[in-house]
């Protein structure tokens, strides 16, 4: 069997046009990093089981702990991280902690990625 080598591109740019304007329109590469940061975490199942919950109602540590069959403890540790990369928000009521998306581009950005794998079906 012979051995494929991927095609190679003996010039700097066919497209000089279009590779001009996507450069022209390339973000920043702090915000790049930023992104993939955010998209990062989303990479964790319990992040995502939690982040669920919450497309659906704002829940306390225990619901969602319940919720999941996890302890309390491992629930907490995964909203500090999705508290720290803004994907979720709290409000005290007495003693009480309730935790929701911090806003509806989170819902957004989880419904599409749930919409493409379906797609894939």
């Amino acid at each position: 069997m012979q051995d494929q080598q991927a095609p190679h591109c003996d010039v700097s740019a066919i497209h000089t046009d279009v590779v001009d304007q996507v450069r022209d329109s390339m973000p920043l590469e702090e915000e790049l990093f930023t992104l993939a940061e955010l998209f990062k975490v989303f990479g964790d199942t319990t992040r995502i089981r939690i982040l669920y919950a919450l497309s659906q109602a704002e829940m306390c540590v225990c619901d969602i702990a319940f919720l999941l069959d996890m302890k309390q403890s491992a629930i907490s540790h995964q909203l500090r991280v999705l508290k720290q990369a803004k994907l979720v928000k709290f409000r005290k009521e007495g003693r009480v902690v309730y935790y929701s998306l911090d806003d509806d581009h989170i819902k957004a950005i989880f419904d599409q990625g749930y919409q493409h794998i379906l797609e894939g079906k």
